[in-house]
């Protein structure tokens, strides 16, 4: 094989790698007018931070914890942080964003969490928590399933893995 067509073949190589890997990490779910476009996930361990050289890997923790002077601060603000990016088309009547989740400690018993947003953007974040003592008590988040909601009807959800 000579030099000019190995460089073509990893150039095609690299550009069918790089096609599947975008697509793979696409997240967005599409459903009935609305588009979750992201679910971003932070878990908040209590106890010693591990040091990283890179200080954008350390913000996070930072971020959560800005202001926590005692332990009792930092213990309740330890536990399980999500956001939630989406759209949709009709922007007139409110939605509801319900986020939906079990527990290590509870079983199967589903508890949920809902926000109502009747200003609706473009793009909007909505941001849902189980810290503190719900956290302590009933131990790490297993499974959860975040939908948009306009009165009864389901617009679009996304789960976890681990969502039945």
């Amino acid at each position: 094989m000579i030099p000019a067509s190995r460089s073509t073949l990893l150039r095609l190589a690299f550009l069918v790698l790089m096609a599947s890997a975008l697509v793979s990490c696409s997240s967005t779910k599409v459903g009935d007018g609305a588009k979750i476009t992201k679910v971003k996930y932070y878990h908040l361990i209590s106890g010693r931070p591990t040091i990283v050289a890179d200080p954008a890997i350390n913000f996070e923790r930072e971020h959560y914890l800005y202001g926590a002077v005692s332990k009792a601060d930092m213990l309740a603000r330890t536990g399980h942080y999500y956001t939630l990016f989406w759209k949709v088309e009709e922007r007139t009547q409110p939605v509801t964003v319900r986020f939906e989740y079990r527990q290590a400690n509870s079983g199967l018993i589903t508890k949920v969490q809902e926000q109502e947003i009747t200003d609706i953007h473009r793009s909007n974040t909505t941001r849902f928590q189980v810290i503190g003592p719900d956290y302590i008590s009933q131990g790490r988040v297993s499974a959860w399933k975040m939908s948009i909601m306009r009165g009864k009807q389901e617009l679009v959800s996304s789960a976890s893995n681990l969502w039945n």
